[in-house]
């Protein structure tokens, strides 16, 4: 029964552990993305231009 308390107290430091890495890692800004909001405009929907019937272009966007 003793080991089931060590192993229980073990596993939580260890999870404290992680934990405190973890809250260390987004305040030092491992998490921010920086490279996806100036690729975002690259990717941006194009527009086509479509002639009907009468000649008129419409201006359509693709989904």
């Amino acid at each position: 029964m003793s080991v089931i308390y060590l192993l229980i107290s073990v596993s939580i430091f260890v999870a404290i552990c992680f934990f405190i890495a973890f809250i260390i890692a987004v305040k030092s800004g491992q998490y921010d993305d920086d490279y996806t909001p100036s690729v975002r405009i690259l990717f941006d929907d194009e527009t086509k231009i479509i002639s009907q019937n009468n000649n008129s272009p419409i201006e359509e966007k693709q989904v």
